[in-house]
């Protein structure tokens, strides 16, 4: 089924509304779809490179957008649904616990998610279940998501087709080592 999914995505860059149809999959991948934009995002630098940077704009506001309905799926579903559920299981103390410790990362467990391949979704989900400020969710959304996609459409854009399979199969571990380095750079120069 995912493999499906994928294939249908990538099908979307030859629709004459693919910017349309790479706003629909960025809004949605940020609170249920399991294909990334990227995907999209992709083939449709590789087949248009001057419209690079467009492409990571479209793809940059509905994801966030889409981040914003992740927040709200979080806030009022705990609401309404979880938390007769951990009631009725004596669970509310330890998921309030949970809630503290997920907030005191402030705008990391976002960045974090936002820049690298660990699903977006899931933390626009927790962000609105734990009550993360709404302004730290959506600056930090912006600067992730437009951090991800801007720097996809610029490798794209500057080096060509060449650039794909190491933006495929490698940019994410290097995302991730990048901000694993900003994170211990912080904590250095908070600790050390």
């Amino acid at each position: 089924m995912i493999r499906t999914l994928y294939e249908w995505t990538i099908s979307l860059a030859a629709h004459p509304r693919a910017l349309w149809a790479l706003a629909f999959i960025a809004f949605i991948e940020a609170s249920v779809f399991p294909i990334p934009p990227d995907v999209l995002m992709i083939a449709m630098i590789v087949a248009t490179p001057s419209k690079a940077f467009r492409i990571a704009a479209v793809a940059t506001v509905a994801s966030v957008l889409g981040g914003l309905l992740g927040y709200a799926i979080g806030a009022l579903a705990y609401e309404q649904i979880g938390l007769p559920i951990l009631e009725s299981l004596g669970k509310v103390d330890s998921m309030e616990a949970f809630s503290e410790r997920f907030n005191s990362f402030e705008f990391w467990p976002v960045l974090i998610a936002g820049l690298t391949p660990f699903p977006y979704k899931v933390i626009t989900i927790m962000s609105g279940w734990t009550g993360l400020p709404l302004a730290t969710f959506i600056i930090t959304s912006i600067v992730a998501r437009a951090g991800r996609f801007f720097l996809v459409a610029w490798l794209l854009h500057r080096y060509g087709a060449q650039i794909r399979d190491f933006i495929e199969r490698r940019l994410g571990l290097m995302t991730i080592l990048f901000v694993v380095l900003l994170a211990g750079g912080f904590y250095a120069v908070k600790f050390l």
